[in-house]
């Protein structure tokens, strides 16, 4: 990985940026510097300063602040969503690859295809307003909608993976199922599922934000980094700055993960790794 690393300054970017917004997420109330919910009406859209390094929003809370506590926010709701649906596609995936047969038929063409036929945002969207707007609705409407991704990854690499020799060899010696699974399968499926999960993160980085500038996300006084470019929609011409940081935080945030899965499939990935090998350069 270091290796990797080296070869490619945009893993070591998105790597760099990844510490620091978990960093970031996980120190918020000593990095914040000030509440990011406390209303000082006297200096409302202030502009970025020693005092408020972001500015100030139309109630006067600090931006620096909220970008900080927006942060934790965007990371937990991606590391809950991504690691919901990774369990329910490696269940669901799983058993349809290696059970196959009508529970195949019944998980991969009918309940698959048929989450697969709603756009993703708008079930999400729907989820919410039926659920009501909260940390833990979101978390449940997003992971309810993304785990089909990774269980028909998850499908595909069992079917490719369930009849080589090995675990033949295994299931000749009497092991159960779920044994197989865990300790032959899963283990030779699970660098795909990697590469899938670190980009699934910036996906859902960007689905909460969509949810929470539509009014569907953390409720107030809660910072959510969407919510901010919905109050900064009504001042983009006095006050632009109330964009530009949530904004360039939602942009920073997507790369970095971005960065890393594309360095993970890299490192993973035993064809990518010959070919970016020292020794095969030019």
């Amino acid at each position: 990985m270091a290796a990797l690393l080296r070869m490619q300054p945009l893993a070591l970017a998105g790597l760099t940026l990844l510490i620091l917004f978990v960093s970031v997420a996980i120190l918020a109330p000593f990095v914040a510097r000030q509440d990011p919910a406390a209303i000082d009406l006297t200096h409302r859209l202030a502009a970025p300063s020693a005092t408020h390094w972001f500015g100030t929003d139309e109630l006067g809370r600090d931006l620096y602040a909220r970008v900080v506590y927006g942060a934790r926010i965007s990371m937990l709701v991606a590391t809950s969503v991504v690691g919901l649906a990774l369990v329910l596609g490696l269940a669901l995936g799983g058993l349809a690859g290696y059970c196959g047969g009508w529970i195949d038929t019944a998980l991969n063409v009918i309940l698959m295809n048929t989450f697969l036929a709603l756009p993703g945002l708008l079930l999400a969207i729907a989820l919410v307003a039926f659920l009501g707007p909260g940390l833990w609705n979101l978390v449940l409407a997003l992971s309810i909608t993304g785990w089909v991704g990774y269980a028909r990854l998850v499908r595909a690499q069992v079917l490719a993976v369930r009849e080589r020799e090995y675990v033949e060899a295994s299931r000749a010696l009497g092991a159960g199922g779920l044994r197989i699974f865990l300790r032959h399968i899963l283990p030779n499926i699970v660098q795909p599922v990697l590469v899938q999960a670190a980009v699934g993160m910036a996906g859902t980085i960007l689905a909460e934000a969509t949810l929470s500038f539509l009014g569907l996300g953390v409720p107030a006084p809660a910072s959510s980094w969407g919510a901010m470019l919905n109050d900064a929609r009504f001042h983009l011409l006095d006050a632009p700055y109330m964009a530009v940081f949530p904004g360039l935080a939602i942009a920073l945030c997507v790369l970095a993960f971005n960065f890393v899965g594309d360095a993970l499939r890299d490192q993973l990935d035993p064809r990518t790794r010959a070919l970016t090998a020292p020794g095969r350069a030019g």
